[in-house]
């Protein structure tokens, strides 16, 4: 091949890598950015979950145990379970208080009642349905849930 006819070949080539690096760029864009953000995004919504049951159960422990009697102290405990929740941007319709002896673990959760006795330990738990976005609403098993121990004061009365 002559001189001339190398450099025809070359522009020619050259040519084609035009604008190759959009479409790579593009690609990589779909294929490798886009579920990653996804995944990021859906961690971020059951971390925000975790902390709203966390802080749930947290604050409503302590709304409880400062209480003079019980009707007072569970309607304290909701309220501020809800505020705690909602600060998490969570929809109250996925708050779920209970509570359970000393001891017990949530899955005993609403088979225990406060009697707010002095030196009385108990559990406050709060469930919350966690929802990832881009799944359909009737997936609702991923939950998170909180625990927090409460103890009365011996002196409290």
């Amino acid at each position: 091949m002559t001189e001339p006819v190398r450099r025809r070949w070359r522009r020619l080539l050259e040519g084609r890598e035009q604008g190759a690096a959009i479409i790579e760029f593009t690609f990589l864009a779909i294929i490798v950015i886009l579920p990653l953000l996804y995944v990021v995004i859906g961690f971020s919504a059951v971390q925000r979950g975790i902390f709203a049951a966390t802080a749930g159960a947290r604050e409503a422990g302590r709304a409880l145990s400062t209480a003079d009697d019980v009707t007072t102290g569970l309607a304290r405990a909701q309220y501020a379970a809800e505020i705690a929740v909602e600060d998490q941007a969570v929809d109250l319709t996925d708050l779920d208080v209970g509570y359970a002896p000393d001891g017990a673990d949530c899955s005993a959760a609403g088979s225990y009642q406060p009697a707010l006795t002095p030196g009385e330990r108990f559990v406050v738990c709060v469930t919350v349905v966690v929802r990832v976005p881009g799944l359909p609403d009737f997936i609702d098993t991923n939950t998170a849930t909180g625990m927090y121990i409460v103890q009365r004061d011996r002196f409290q009365g």
